[in-house]
């Protein structure tokens, strides 16, 4: 079998799928859309990254593909439900990156609320001459509200950490999870009412059509002043040039960004602003769990191959 590899992944996938074929672009150049069907063409099998847009008109002109395996627990890249129209299995990478995304997540809750990034910038640039009683003033964590929009794993996850500063936790999702309710105390709640009783807010949802732009000037105004927002979930689900208006006006205290709305572009104003985090998508970016999501996507491919279905099928 032929397996295309459209990025260079940290894990030895050659020797995974040793006796099969393989098209690797073990380069640091994302496969242009052009160059991404050509390579597919004659394919049984695809390992994608986010960036690679598999859509209808994609998939259409790959005749032998038997399974796209996607290196991220998200796949609003892929057309699935064109794939399965196909016969083709679609598998992405859950439970392996739960963890580290989780908190990755609340690393960006503490950074935003006790401004690390940007106490580190003033120190760097020699400006710090002694304590004083009123200098880089953040907000607490320990007993505070936190609000979890979306309640998969990894809002679970973070629920569970939170649970640890004494929060209180609310969560806003399609379904209500009663066993993670017992586990963590988090207790359901509407949209506006879990924004405007938050301390602070933590986006874990995919994207789709309920969530696109979920978070608007309108939000912002529901919130606290003294609020943070973090975005590990999709970057769509922000309207990031409102929330630059709304950090600039002080609508909310901080924000923390993993994921941006047209990534990897990134909205100018933020970058003007000292009360944003700004990361470069490293929410899986631990040794160990993108060592696992290789392996997964891996033996995701080599389930199909056998005739199998992977326990990763979407």
């Amino acid at each position: 079998m032929k397996i295309l590899i459209t990025a260079r992944l940290p894990y030895d996938v050659k020797e995974h799928l040793k006796g099969h074929e393989i098209d690797y672009n073990d380069t640091d150049k994302s496969l242009s859309p052009d160059e991404l069907i050509s390579r597919m063409k004659d394919c049984d099998a695809v390992i994608s990254m986010l960036s690679d847009k598999i859509t209808a008109d994609v998939i259409k002109q790959c005749g032998k593909l038997k399974v796209i395996a996607n290196y991220a627990v998200g796949y609003n890249n892929i057309d699935v439900a064109y794939a399965k129209e196909q016969g083709i299995t679609v598998c992405n990478t859950p439970d392996v990156l739960t963890q580290a995304t989780a908190e990755l997540g609340f690393s960006l809750i503490m950074a935003s609320a006790r401004r690390v990034v940007e106490s580190d910038k003033f120190t760097r640039d020699r400006k710090f001459h002694g304590w004083k009683s009123d200098m880089m003033l953040g907000v607490d964590l320990f007993g505070k509200t936190i609000g979890i929009f979306g309640f998969g794993r990894i809002g679970q996850a973070v629920a569970k950490m939170a649970s640890g500063f004494n929060m209180n936790i609310l969560y806003n999702a399609r379904t209500r999870k009663f066993q993670q309710e017992l586990l963590t105390g988090a207790v359901m709640t509407g949209f506006d009412e879990m924004v405007a009783q938050s301390d602070f807010v933590i986006i874990t949802a995919p994207a789709n059509e309920g969530t696109k732009h979920k978070f608007t000037i309108d939000s912002f105004k529901k919130m606290k002043r003294t609020a943070v927002l973090v975005n590990i979930g999709r970057g769509e689900i922000i309207k990031e040039s409102d929330l630059a208006d709304a950090l600039e006006q002080k609508l909310i205290f901080a924000a923390g960004l993993d994921v941006y709305e047209y990534e990897p572009k990134i909205e100018e104003k933020l970058f003007a602003l000292d009360n944003v985090t700004l990361l470069p998508h490293i929410g899986s970016g631990t040794t160990d769990t993108r060592k696992a999501m290789g392996a997964l996507c891996c033996d995701s491919v080599l389930t199909v191959f056998e005739g199998k279905r992977p326990h990763n099928a979407l």
